[in-house]
């Protein structure tokens, strides 16, 4: 330190305080925000502090200072204890009898006009329809008068009887079982489960749609009047999100089958949620994905959609769409067992 200009000093120090923290950072998948709220809502801010110890790397190397070995070693860590940032590994080949599947948070169809677009149902119904996966699950549906995507089975639940504000999956395989489990009187977000026979499978899907972060990323502190207000805010969502995780893993262990988890997580791979769920499963996007698989419609690359498969399942492709109908990008996963 006494070698390095005041500028330099400054930045070190900067330096020293990100690299502590994505090395904290690293065992926010094992600690649950029902214990520990505020630690959970580092788990937004992992992709930030990659970039910026990568950034930091870079600087000291240009200037050959020792200095660079503080991000250096936090980031030969992180490469085996994170899931990848950016894959750049392509798809893989496509083989016969593959089940395709789309997830997507399809925002009310634009419902309430967030978005200055026009007929956002006919274009999502076109997205979908020209993609012809064989499972498409749908978080914050809305039921339209007259709208209808053209699959021979569904199965749509309503979050409120006298509402229209749903979650839907959609089959060219026959349903045999359906059925909704309940996350709290208080949320709007649920979670729903289909069992689909195909030929002599029977394949469980669910589709998940956890607590929002009511994070608006447009405005000023995120949508809060404060930044007190919003953490407290975020450490709140974070509990209710980690007891939805329970009521989810209760209900799966009585599935022995072949299965998919996909939907809106709301939360990142970084988050102790998205390692409870994916736990002896396959992530599609780490299994064939490229690139950043940006899910969130905001100007930093966020991955908080996901289809996860079973352990005895190979994922072929992996796809993230770039239509801007929603504050979210449609997925696309081929599986096959």
């Amino acid at each position: 330190m006494k070698k390095l200009s005041l500028l330099d000093k400054v930045l070190y120090i900067i330096n020293s305080v990100a690299a502590v923290l994505l090395l904290l950072s690293y065992f926010l998948p094992f600690v649950s925000p029902k214990s520990i709220p505020f630690f959970a809502i580092l788990s937004l801010f992992v992709p930030f502090l990659l970039l910026f110890n990568i950034a930091f790397f870079i600087y000291w190397l240009i200037k050959l200072k020792k200095q660079l070995l503080t991000s250096l070693l936090v980031l030969i860590v992180g490469w085996f204890a994170l899931t990848p940032f950016y894959k750049l590994t392509a798809e893989k080949s496509t083989t016969k009898n593959e089940l395709t599947i789309m997830s997507y948070n399809v925002r009310m169809f634009n419902y309430w006009k967030w978005k200055n677009e026009n007929e956002v149902e006919t274009k999502i119904k076109k997205l979908i329809q020209s993609n012809n996966p064989d499972i498409v699950a749908i978080q914050e549906y809305m039921l339209l008068p007259k709208y209808s995507i053209n699959y021979p089975y569904k199965y749509i639940k309503k979050r409120y009887e006298k509402g229209r504000y749903s979650m839907a999956i959609y089959s060219k395989f026959p349903i045999i079982n359906k059925g909704f489990l309940e996350l709290g009187k208080s949320s709007s977000n649920g979670i729903i489960f289909t069992d689909i026979l195909r030929e002599k499978d029977t394949i469980r899907v669910y589709n998940l749609h956890l607590q929002s972060l009511n994070i608006k990323p447009e405005k000023e502190n995120f949508g809060e009047e404060d930044s007190q207000k919003l953490i407290q805010s975020l450490k709140y969502r974070f509990k209710l999100q980690a007891e939805q995780v329970d009521v989810f893993l209760a209900h799966e262990k009585q599935w022995k089958g072949k299965k998919v988890v996909c939907g809106d997580f709301n939360n990142t791979a970084y988050s102790w949620v998205y390692n409870q769920i994916s736990k002896n499963k396959k992530d599609a996007f780490l299994e064939a994905g490229k690139g950043f698989g940006k899910t969130f419609d905001y100007w930093f690359p966020m991955r908080i959609d996901f289809i996860l498969t079973d352990n005895l399942a190979s994922v072929n492709q992996f796809k993230t769409f770039t239509e801007k109908y929603s504050d979210h990008y449609a997925i696309h996963a081929t599986v096959i067992w």
